[in-house]
């Protein structure tokens, strides 16, 4: 028997054993990664009160009041982690406008979103009554919803009609208290093929020192090389938009 050959058969047991404990170990840490949200806000002006001597003046109302700036906020939630979530609860808050009407979609689907049933008892008006001050307070600054199923990858969207308190735009926030969820917010930027344009030029960037390894290595005539080069630098954000892709998909694959 080739001692030699079976002691590198026991080596290579082991370190089978060795990396396919650590494989699990790290798989379970994936899988079990606290669950991350991120949210943005887009605000569109869609009414200001204005007065003009000359042409006219244009009004803005609200239950028979002048309104000077009415926008429409729309709050977008995604669920970036690797696990489905279900009964989370999230409340949007403002401090600074007023919210009037409101419109819910879970994306790509055909449901809506439904305040809480402590939230909607708060708001019950009784026939025949009018709201409190409180109650109307509460409406003006808050809403509680429930998400019943938040999918990996899954987007939430809430739509405000709201007045703005002060003449810049308002503000509005969201929180939620769930077990193993941190919410963040997030400015809204460009996208490139479902990839926020700052991620995909940073991943690109990094492919690029990958490719400039190959080019020295591999083109020895100087102006194919510059010309690559330059041609990369114009379009790196796309491989790195592909790339965030792939990881993502990969992902999913694997966490189920």
């Amino acid at each position: 028997m080739d001692m030699t050959l079976l002691e590198n058969k026991y080596v290579i047991a082991i370190i089978s054993f060795i990396v396919g404990i650590l494989g699990t170990i790290l798989t379970q840490q994936i899988l079990n990664k606290r669950g991350l949200f991120t949210y943005f806000v887009r605000h569109v002006s869609v009414g200001v009160s204005t007065d003009d001597a000359i042409f006219g003046s244009v009004r803005v109302t609200w239950n028979g009041s002048d309104v000077a700036n009415l926008y429409l906020s729309t709050v977008e939630l995604l669920n970036e982690s690797m696990k489905d979530f279900e009964n989370i609860v999230v409340r949007v808050f403002t401090n600074d406008a007023i919210l009037l009407t409101e419109r819910t979609e879970i994306a790509g689907t055909t449901h809506i979103l439904h305040w809480t049933d402590e939230f909607r008892k708060k708001l019950e008006v009784a026939q025949g009554q009018t709201p409190t001050s409180v109650q109307i307070d509460l409406h003006s600054g808050q809403r509680d919803y429930l998400i019943p199923v938040m999918n990996r990858g899954q987007v939430v969207r809430f739509h405000f009609l709201n007045i703005a308190k002060k003449e810049k735009h308002p503000t509005i926030w969201l929180d939620a208290l769930h077990k193993g969820i941190r919410l963040k917010f997030r400015i809204p930027q460009n996208q490139i093929f479902g990839v926020a344009q700052p991620r995909a030029v940073l991943v690109g960037a990094i492919i690029g020192f990958t490719l400039i390894g190959c080019i020295i290595a591999f083109i020895s005539t100087v102006w194919i090389a510059a010309l690559v080069s330059l041609t990369y630098g114009f379009i790196a954000q796309l491989p790195g938009a592909w790339a965030i892709r792939m990881w993502r998909w990969l992902r999913d694959l694997f966490g189920g």
